[in-house]
């Protein structure tokens, strides 16, 4: 009997994914567990093994459209057997494409049974899929009825330009937008006629250029920091650290820990540094809620890692506060090695109370960066560097002294906390930097 393959559970909460690659075709010969296709979800990237050995005999859901965990992905069987009669109950039935049939399958003019499996296309009216937090923001605080919005993203998916134009035509219409309004043009009004004379402007970049499709990474990072910056008031404060204390210390231990197969990178101090900050000042590791200010047990700390062109993504260093610098710097070694080869699971990359984002290894000095939803605050560290600084010394007073300064910033959510805690969270953290030993 051919055997289904569905989109499985990735992750605790994780209730879809997009499909970003087909590995095997139809008509395909293939073992139990090997990758039939890749799917993505909150920035990785995850393979889907088949659960038996055969053909595969239908492929549905096309690349980059988002499948609910449940759905039908494809029937896998021997040459020539047919899809049984019952199709994809259940979740299945949100297959986004219709079945493509296998090399050696039963031809399309046979009484297939493949062809009687749900499409969306049959399901009941205005199905709206997968909404993301931006679109959903902008119709709770329009009081949209998303029913209403036609949607021209893959699969009908409604996107934020979707919405955008539904308002502005709502915002022109004399009257409320029903069937009955009548076809004829809606009066352009004054905002529209500047656009109109701006436009010729745009005229200027007639070069050749190239399109370079936007991946599901990118996509994630575009919708998360748009909405990062739609719901929370950001204000950064920033201060110098003299890392002088911490520089020496990894200097002194580096090799010990090599020995131990560790790679002692400053990235460990910053974490141990944000554990001591956020016990002193626990305001931070929250959240905000319109019941009030959801304060966080654990202390799980994100660290962003580059993937190169194709973004950031943050695994997340759970309890944090239980570890000690050997072991911080062993975690941080691993997960961020399996960042970059793309090897996290969903799970590692949720659940983060507070992230750190190290933008001094690309010579950076200081930025503000956007808070990493929904969390109170980040951490932004850059590039250490020697400085001529004035000290003072307890025997001859003030000196100046050749030191390893680094910037920090914070940025918060003024929601949640103001300038004051801030400042205070982020003296802490200089001062645990300062003096270490």
């Amino acid at each position: 009997m051919p055997v289904k393959l569905l989109m499985p559970l990735l992750g605790e909460a994780v209730t879809d994914a997009t499909v970003t690659k087909w590995l095997k075709s139809p008509g395909d010969k293939v073992e139990e567990y090997d990758p039939i296709l890749e799917v993505n979800t909150d920035k990785v990237d995850t393979e889907i093994p088949s659960p038996t050995s055969g053909v595969i005999l239908a492929e549905y859901a096309k690349e980059g459209e988002v499948v609910k965990v449940g759905t039908l992905l494809a029937w896998i069987g021997q040459p020539g057997e047919a899809i049984p009669q019952e199709g994809a109950p259940g979740p299945a039935a949100a297959v986004s494409a219709p079945a493509k049939p296998a090399a050696g399958a039963s031809s399309p003019q046979a009484p297939a049974p493949q062809a009687e499996v749900p499409s969306p296309r049959h399901a009941p009216p205005r199905d709206l899929g997968f909404i993301s937090p931006v679109v959903a923001k902008i119709a709770a605080e329009q009081k949209v009825d998303l029913s209403k919005v036609p949607g021209t993203g893959l699969s009908g998916r409604i996107t934020k330009k979707d919405m955008e134009k539904y308002l502005e035509a709502r915002s022109q219409a004399p009257t409320p937008i029903t069937s009955a309004t009548p076809t004829a043009p809606i009066p352009v009004s004054q905002p529209v006629d500047a656009l109109s004379a701006a436009a010729p402007a745009i005229s200027i970049l007639t070069g050749t250029y190239s399109v370079r499709p936007q991946t599901p990474i990118r996509k994630a990072i575009a919708e998360h920091m748009v909405l990062s910056e739609h719901v929370a008031p950001h204000v950064s404060t920033i201060m110098e650290v003299d890392m002088s204390c911490v520089s020496d210390h990894r200097t002194a231990n580096k090799e010990a820990f090599a020995g131990q197969g560790v790679n002692l990178t400053y990235t460990a101090y910053f974490v141990l540094a944000s554990v001591a900050a956020l016990k002193a000042y626990p305001l931070v590791n929250s959240s905000w809620s319109d019941e009030g200010v959801m304060l966080f047990d654990a202390i799980n700390i994100g660290m962003a890692v580059s993937m190169g062109e194709d973004g950031l993504i943050v695994p997340v260093i759970r309890g944090a506060d239980n570890l000690s610098l050997i072991g911080t710097a062993r975690v941080v070694n691993d997960l961020s090695n399996r960042a970059r080869a793309r090897k996290l699971q969903p799970d590692e990359v949720r659940g983060g109370t507070f992230t750190i984002t190290n933008h001094g290894v690309t010579g950076s000095l200081f930025a503000t960066p956007i808070i990493n939803q929904p969390q109170c605050a980040i951490l932004g560290v850059g590039a250490i560097q020697k400085r001529p600084v004035v000290i003072t010394d307890p025997n001859i007073g003030d000196v100046i002294s050749i030191r390893q300064m680094m910037y920090l910033s914070l940025t918060f959510d003024h929601r949640i906390i103001d300038g004051a805690i801030a400042d205070y969270f982020l003296a802490k953290l200089v001062e645990t930097l300062r003096d270490w030993s």
